[in-house]
């Protein structure tokens, strides 16, 4: 008759050395007042957490969790992309936290409640989201 298959559904959880090899990167760095940038598209939700100059400190994605496809752009993988980037941020002593949102996806609010259940205090929310003025140039009229 064949070997037997096993087939094991993943759904939607995060792959547990994917989150465990994200927190082991942390920097040695303490700080008590931070910026947090999260960008949001369709796609994917990117989480990165900075000084005030702007330098790096800890950054996540939800593709770097472990979900693919379309699964990347869903709340629930900012979520958890949120979490991480709080472990983080935890483990370096961030008290404060001023978030700047970019993006239309899904993920804005829930990367940004995944971060603050960790008891981070968040001073501001600002949405950085690029508006254009006027546009592309429209395209020249058809000749039928």
């Amino acid at each position: 008759m064949g070997k037997k298959r096993i087939v094991k559904q993943s759904g939607q959880r995060v792959d547990r050395s994917l989150k465990n090899r994200a927190l082991a990167r942390t920097t040695k760095k303490k700080l008590s007042e931070a910026m947090l940038h999260v960008q949001s598209t369709f796609n994917n939700t990117i989480v990165s957490l900075t000084d005030h100059k702007g330098n790096l400190v800890a950054a996540s994605s939800s593709g770097a969790l472990g979900f693919r496809g379309a699964k990347k752009g869903t709340p629930f993988a900012a979520a958890k992309v949120g979490e991480l980037i709080g472990e983080k941020a935890a483990l370096i002593g961030v008290k404060e936290v001023d978030v700047y949102v970019k993006g239309v996806g899904s993920g804005r609010e829930s990367a940004i409640r995944g971060f603050a259940g960790h008891g981070i205090d968040l001073r501001r929310i600002q949405d950085r989201t690029p508006v254009p003025h006027n546009g592309v140039r429209a395209p020249k009229a058809r000749r039928v």
